[in-house]
């Protein structure tokens, strides 16, 4: 599946409605939005600056050419062409079946209109519209730009080819659509969160712990399982060899236990209020939002790329949308080059003197070589078959700075190939300005003799061909240098 670019509309510019434009935006579709609130557009313009300096560093590979952003007097103005409209207005009803009634008079008949509602059912959104069965719940959490979990929920009025369509959409920008079966308030996530919140009120009013230690709690425990497992599989794995059915038996009757005060609301008095605020000032009063929200965003970067390493919670997500947007193979009778990345340098790449840390030049040099041997055809099914290589040895040159944020790009030369040596020159750019080089000689091994062998026909042809293609080129300067040479 490709990326399904496209206009979006955006009612409601708020901390959610600006993060629904950055990811759109960003992920290529023209983006309009419509809120006469006098701070719309400084919102919308932190909500961007935050999305550029973190989404893109998620991806391996560029994402599409950002889309254009426009603001507009009226809703007419916003929604006409749009093929994906969200509200993300406040959560007054009224307020939003009245929107709905304004939208309806100019939208599309094929557009989707999703809310952002966090608690509203769609048959309560769907009173008094013109088009019902247009109005779905499309639920995000923030940052909608980083966060990939939307739920969809429709009601009986609803198409189930509107919902897939709608997730099809999604899962277009990067988005982890999650259909809720049935109608119900505050839909999936937020029941939990409202459970876990609660029981937190009672903590603190009762003296229990602080802010601070509840989130200790979360951060340093069941958090960070929570983030890669979930909660049935992290419960399935306390049950031991005997599963979830074992855990079931064996920690089930707990639940009769008078442990957690679920079913009652502590009283939100003004002492429990002030209480609640001065912890909370203790606890991150030294940090502006500003700095709280570019420390929550690097984290979840930092986060979710580990995850995107082995393929787990939201990182698997991440891998499946960027083998959409990845570049397509070259044709290796090309004389130039090809671009083997392009991506922006994430923060977790630069070191204390605020560059690019040497050992992420290898990273960025063995990523090309991963790339350009996935184009010539030694995918996973290859290595399967017991054909791979050998990185022998690497000579990497720093001659100019690379700085967080930066958008890289590295071109890859065949020297030699289509025999069992392997030789590669990789040239990384910040825009025309060359940053470093990397000269590289690999083997190709079969992987049941752990030796050198010949690569798999298809492989070797393709690099046969690249060789031809590049060798008209001048040698490249550096060329066979070792560590001190003079020029």
């Amino acid at each position: 599946m490709t990326s399904r670019k496209g206009t979006a509309a955006i009612l409601g510019a708020g901390v959610i409605g600006a993060g629904w434009a950055a990811r759109f935006a960003l992920m290529g579709w023209d983006v309009r939005i419509f809120d006469p609130a006098a701070a719309a557009p400084q919102i919308v313009e932190d909500a961007f600056a935050r999305a550029r300096a973190s989404l893109p560093a998620l991806y391996d590979v560029a994402l599409p050419d950002m889309g254009t952003v426009s603001f507009h007097d009226t809703i007419a103005g916003a929604v006409s062409g749009a093929v994906w409209i969200q509200e993300s207005a406040p959560e007054r009803l009224d307020l939003k079946q009245s929107l709905y009634q304004q939208v309806q008079e100019h939208a599309a008949l094929t557009a989707i209109l999703a809310s952002s509602t966090s608690g509203f059912t769609p048959s309560e959104l769907q009173a008094g519209a013109t088009r019902p069965e247009q109005i779905i719940v499309a639920h995000p959490f923030n940052p909608v730009y980083l966060l990939p979990l939307a739920e969809l929920v429709g009601s009986d009025k609803t198409d189930p080819a509107l919902l897939d369509r709608a997730a099809d959409m999604l899962t277009g920008i990067g988005m982890s659509p999650l259909k809720v079966r049935g109608e119900i308030p505050a839909h999936i996530a937020d029941r939990f969160l409202e459970a876990v919140w609660r029981e937190a009120l009672w903590l603190i009013k009762d003296g229990v712990a602080t802010t601070a230690e509840i989130d200790d709690a979360i951060r340093m425990g069941f958090g960070l399982r929570w983030a890669q497992m979930g909660l049935f599989e992290t419960y399935r794995i306390a049950g031991g060899n005997g599963g979830m059915a074992h855990f079931l038996h064996q920690f089930g009757p707990a639940l009769q236990w008078p442990w957690t005060k679920l079913m009652d609301v502590p009283d939100l008095d003004d002492a429990l209020v002030d209480m609640i605020a001065s912890q909370s000032d203790a606890q991150s009063g030294a940090r502006s939002i500003a700095q709280l929200e570019a420390a929550r965003d690097g984290n979840l970067v930092a986060i979710m790329r580990g995850l995107k390493a082995r393929g787990a919670g939201a990182g698997a997500v991440l891998s499946d949308h960027e083998a959409t947007i990845a570049p397509p193979a070259p044709n290796p009778d090309l004389p130039t080059p090809p671009r083997t990345m392009f991506r922006q340098v994430p923060g977790t790449w630069v070191d204390y003197n605020g560059h690019m840390n040497e050992s992420h030049y290898l990273t960025a040099f063995s990523e090309a070589t991963d790339r350009i041997l996935l184009w010539a055809g030694m995918d996973a099914a290859c290595v399967d078959q017991g054909h791979s290589v050998f990185t022998v040895e690497t000579h990497i040159r720093h001659i100019d700075e690379v700085n967080i944020g930066d958008t890289i790009s590295v071109t890859t030369r065949v020297l030699q190939g289509g025999g069992k040596k392997l030789h590669l020159w990789h040239e990384l750019r910040v825009g025309e300005r060359l940053c470093a080089t990397g000269e590289q000689l690999l083997l190709h091994v079969d992987l049941a003799s752990r030796r050198s062998a010949a690569p798999r026909a298809d492989v070797g042809a393709w690099f046969t061909r690249a060789q031809a293609a590049h060798a008209a080129l001048p040698d490249p300067d550096g060329l066979g240098r070792h560590v001190g040479q003079r020029t």
